[in-house]
């Protein structure tokens, strides 16, 4: 067991470090957010490369400083999408820039564990991988349907955000769809989902602790627990296939998006 989750580490930490090789330019510097990075650079398996400072995904936002709200002015993100729980972004609401049309998307995330119940998946054990599966696949329509028309209908001139609270699970699963339809290969959608690990690290050792104390588990334990693996967003898209036949069926079937939209989405985002 011990080999099998170094092995795994080093395959996510392997994965992710290609990522970050741009880090400098992905990585939006906001001080009062995490894991806030531009979803462009990526290369298509046609040869097209996603374009830069159109799309971005984060955690939370609410702790922006007035600096971060000018920076996302600058950057014309203006369109927001929030797939946080009523709950959730009642509790700490976006900090953005005036105008911004924002439109909160909660379809399934009222069920987000708490603490405590946090405590008893993680006792349970694969918590993520029932996430990822029937849960991740339930309640993709109805949450990623409002991101997919806003990216249609977007200004070109205008850059859409959207984000959760960790800006990895449910902001995770947004990216693997977008990356997908824009035609970028299996490997560098599973490495951008799997950065995540490392752009979160600080706020992800801070959870430890608390979540051994009250689990009696060891830290060790619930990082495997928590980690973002490439397994889980193949369960993800595993899930999608066996309920719809394929990605493309769900997408028409859930998502309105056929070939025409396809078309457009690619025009729009890749170059």
């Amino acid at each position: 067991m011990k080999n099998t989750i170094i092995a795994i580490a080093i395959l996510v930490q392997t994965a992710a470090c290609a990522q970050l090789t741009d880090s400098i330019k992905r990585l939006v510097p906001v001080k009062g957010g995490l894991n806030f990075r531009d979803v462009g650079g990526y290369k298509t398996k046609d040869g097209k490369e996603v374009v830069w400072g159109k799309v971005y995904r984060s955690a939370a936002i609410d702790k922006l400083t007035d600096t971060d709200v000018a920076l996302l002015d600058k950057k014309k993100i203006h369109t927001v999408v929030d797939f946080r729980g009523i709950a959730e972004a009642k509790a700490a609401p976006d900090r953005l820039p005036k105008n911004t049309d924002y439109t909160l998307s909660p379809a399934g995330s009222d069920s987000i564990p708490n603490a405590m119940q946090m405590v008893k998946l993680l006792k349970e054990g694969n918590f993520l991988e029932k996430f990822y599966g029937s849960d991740g696949v339930k309640y993709s329509g109805d949450r990623f349907r409002p991101l997919f028309v806003k990216l249609m209908t977007a200004d070109k001139k205008e850059a859409v955000m959207y984000h959760c609270t960790g800006g990895r699970d449910r902001t995770g699963m947004a990216t693997a769809l977008f990356l997908y339809i824009l035609n970028v290969p299996e490997e560098t959608i599973e490495a951008d989902y799997v950065a995540s690990n490392v752009y979160l690290k600080k706020m992800n050792n801070g959870m430890m602790a608390p979540l051994a104390k009250m689990s009696g588990l060891t830290e060790e334990q619930i990082q495997n627990e928590m980690a973002l693996k490439p397994e889980l967003i193949r369960l993800f898209f595993g899930g999608i296939k066996t309920q719809y036949g394929s990605v493309e069926n769900f997408l028409q079937q859930e998502m309105g998006i056929g070939s025409k939209e396809i078309t457009l989405l690619r025009k729009k985002y890749t170059k």
